[in-house]
């Protein structure tokens, strides 16, 4: 069950906390801590994020994160699954990734998990589309559905099995369809 801090606080103090498990996040002034994934979530999470390094990463292109804390709009989040584009990635004076990350995922990922609320995690879609994301996935293992954010295109629901799920341009390469993302819950 997710849980909500009643003391405000500012992003700053928030990111001086020790880290939880599962994560907190900083929404609104508020500290709310993710539920603990499960079974489903996590078996899609062991997946697609390999499956897209697959294609993005060796060339370059663009490489994709789990469970990466993400600042920025007065926000700090912790996205099931967060892509960069390979030269936004941060890093550090000697070209290792960097531990911060002070902006919006290019592509962000988010995997409902039971009990979760599918509103408060499609506000923190929204949140990074309006900084600067091309799209976000909210997955639905219970539904079988993937909700599609974009900001240049109205919110589409897939759930045919056949359906090819749409990717961000950068990521043209990564094929896709919806009973192929579901069929990681067989085995």
């Amino acid at each position: 069950m997710v849980q909500a801090s009643t003391t405000s606080l500012t992003l700053e103090n928030f990111l001086q906390l020790p880290e939880t498990e599962p994560a907190s996040e900083f929404i609104d002034g508020q500290i709310v801590q993710k539920p603990m994934p499960q079974g489903e979530h996590s078996a899609i999470q062991t997946e697609l994020a390999p499956s897209i390094n697959a294609i993005v990463k060796p060339q370059n292109i663009a490489r994709a994160f789990t469970e990466l804390r993400c600042t920025f709009g007065g926000h700090s989040i912790v996205p099931d699954i967060s892509v960069f584009l390979w030269e936004r990635i941060p890093r550090q004076g000697n070209g290792r990734v960097a531990n911060a990350f002070l902006m919006a995922p290019d592509w962000t990922i988010e995997i409902l998990s039971p009990d979760q609320s599918q509103t408060k995690v499609t506000k923190n879609i929204l949140h990074c589309l309006e900084n600067g994301s091309q799209m976000g996935w909210l997955i639905d293992p219970d539904e079988q559905s993937i909700f599609v954010y974009s900001s240049d295109h109205p919110t589409t629901v897939y759930e045919q099995p056949e359906a090819q799920l749409p990717v961000p341009a950068f990521a043209k390469d990564f094929k896709l369809k919806v009973e192929d993302l579901f069929n990681w819950l067989l085995a």
